[in-house]
C-alpha cells in the first residue's frame, strides 16, 4: 500500500490503534450528519476491513490520515470506486475528519494529494466527488480541489432514507492536460 505525504500529512495504510479514534468518529454525531445512522465499535472495525480489503484487491482506497508533526490520528481520504447503486459511474475523492481537526485545511490538502495520486498514478481521466446538498463545508472543499458542479448531475441517493440526506450534489474534475 502506497503511503501520501503533504506538508502536514501522512496518507497510511490502517494500524490496529486507528479502530478507537475511527470508532469515536462514527459514534460522533456532528461527523456523521451527513453521513446517516452512527455506527457502533463493531461496525466502524468492519468498515476499516473493507477498506483494508478493497485497498488490497485494487492498489488504491482509502488511507487513514495522520497529522506528520504529532503521528495523531485525524480521519481518512482517499479514493473509492462508486456504488453501483448510484446514477453515476466512476472513482470518488473523499475524506472524513475528526472534529477537532476540522477548519484546518486537512481536507484539502489531504484530497489534494489524492487526485495527484488518482492522476498520476491511476490514470484516472477523471474523479468525481459527492455529498449531500446540505453539506456546504464539503461542497467548500471540493471548489478548492478544483472540481466543479453540473446541477444537471445533482441526484437522489437510492440508499439514504427520506429527508435531507437524500438529495445529493456531483462534483467533477479531469485530469490536468
Amino acid at each position: 500500500m502506497p503511503h501520501l505525504l503533504t506538508d502536514r500529512l501522512l496518507l497510511r495504510p490502517w494500524r490496529e490503534s486507528d479502530l478507537e479514534p475511527w470508532a469515536a468518529m462514527n459514534a460522533d454525531p456532528e461527523v456523521r450528519a451527513h453521513l446517516g445512522e452512527l455506527l457502533s465499535r463493531e461496525q466502524s472495525d468492519a468498515v476499516v476491513a473493507q477498506m483494508r480489503a478493497d485497498f488490497d484487491a485494487r492498489g488504491y482506497g482509502w488511507w487513514a490520515l495522520e497529522l506528520r508533526d504529532t503521528g495523531e490520528f485525524v480521519g481518512r481520504a482517499g479514493l473509492d470506486r462508486v456504488g453501483a447503486d448510484l446514477p453515476y459511474a466512476g472513482v470518488d475523492v473523499g475524506w472524513r475528519l475528526k472534529r477537532s481537526a476540522w477548519g484546518n485545511g486537512y481536507a484539502t490538502e489531504a484530497g489534494l494529494a489524492c487526485l495527484a495520486f488518482g492522476f498520476e498514478e491511476l490514470a484516472l481521466p477523471e474523479i468525481v466527488a459527492s455529498t449531500t446538498a446540505g453539506n456546504v463545508r464539503s461542497q467548500a472543499v471540493m471548489r478548492r480541489l478544483g472540481m466543479t458542479r453540473d446541477p444537471a448531475d445533482d441526484f437522489e441517493d437510492p440508499g439514504a432514507p427520506e429527508g435531507p440526506l437524500r438529495a445529493c450534489v456531483l462534483f467533477r474534475t479531469a485530469r490536468p492536460r
